[in-house]
């Protein structure tokens, strides 16, 4: 099964096919660094941040690689798919060599450079990001007449939950932190490193954006209708923004609420 995937999706869009191929070996190489490595950011070793990008962007493009499948060969499509691979590949040189610096690569005012970067970075993202909003108003746009409707409904609300959420990322640049309550860099999960005292705007940014693959997987796998997939796409949506709403409150996953004495000077 995962032979046939790899298959068709080579087929689909190989330019992504193989960037994917390359992330997945960067995280591989990253998560081998965690382990020969004692470089440390913001008390997390320093290679953790990268396998994250690495594995999470291989995922993405590997997605996007299948769904532009469906809109054949156009002029869009071609473009799209190599602004995604400049701008993630851009990004991921960034964290990488930021890491091998230990240095932080979002959020770093420490020095021009870190600065330049991050502002560098941020505008490949947003780029990429409306990019892809125009991808999804393609979607929007053209009969996809071989798939279920429900299907061909939930690659397009997919797209548009992981823009929004994507975007999101902007809350996180105005407060030049993802933590609410305390400064980055406390007591988190175990590779995800979302804490586990304080609000983190991560977790909200993390669901958003991976509706991308599950929407469609519930609503092929699920065997939904279309209005089943709107309801879906809405209560995934609802719990994005509930999410990012407690977040916002300093709160933590699994914590009630508490009095935030913190505020983050760029909030």
């Amino acid at each position: 099964m995962i032979g046939d995937f790899l298959a068709t999706l080579a087929l689909r869009n190989a330019p992504l096919y193989y960037f994917g191929w390359v992330c997945l070996a960067g995280a591989l190489g990253c998560a081998l660094l965690t382990q020969l490595s004692r470089r440390q950011v913001m008390g997390v070793n320093a290679w953790v941040k990268p396998f994250k990008f690495f594995a999470s962007i291989a995922l993405f493009v590997w997605t996007m690689g299948w769904y532009l499948g469906y809109l054949g060969p156009r002029p869009a499509v071609a473009a799209y798919t190599w602004v995604v691979v400049g701008a993630l590949a851009f990004e991921l040189l960034c964290i990488a060599g930021q890491a091998a610096r230990g240095q932080r690569s979002h959020f770093n005012v420490d020095s021009a450079f870190g600065t330049a970067l991050s502002v560098a970075m941020g505008v490949a993202i947003v780029v990429m990001t409306l990019w892809t909003a125009y991808i999804g108003l393609v979607f929007g746009q053209t009969p996809l007449p071989g798939l279920p409707p429900a299907y061909a409904w939930a690659i397009r609300l997919s797209i548009g939950l992981f823009v929004v959420f994507a975007l999101q990322g902007g809350l996180m640049v105005s407060r030049q932190a993802h933590t609410v309550g305390s400064p980055d860099g406390g007591p988190g999960l175990p590779v995800l490193g979302w804490s586990t005292r304080h609000g983190d705007l991560r977790v909200a940014h993390f669901i958003g954006m991976h509706a991308l693959q599950v929407l469609p997987l519930l609503a092929w796998y699920g065997r939904l209708s279309v209005w089943g997939t709107g309801l879906v796409a809405l209560l995934y949506g609802g719990l994005a923004v509930a999410v990012l709403v407690w977040a916002l409150q300093g709160r933590a996953l699994g914590r009630r609420a508490e009095v935030v004495a913190y505020t983050h000077p760029a909030s």
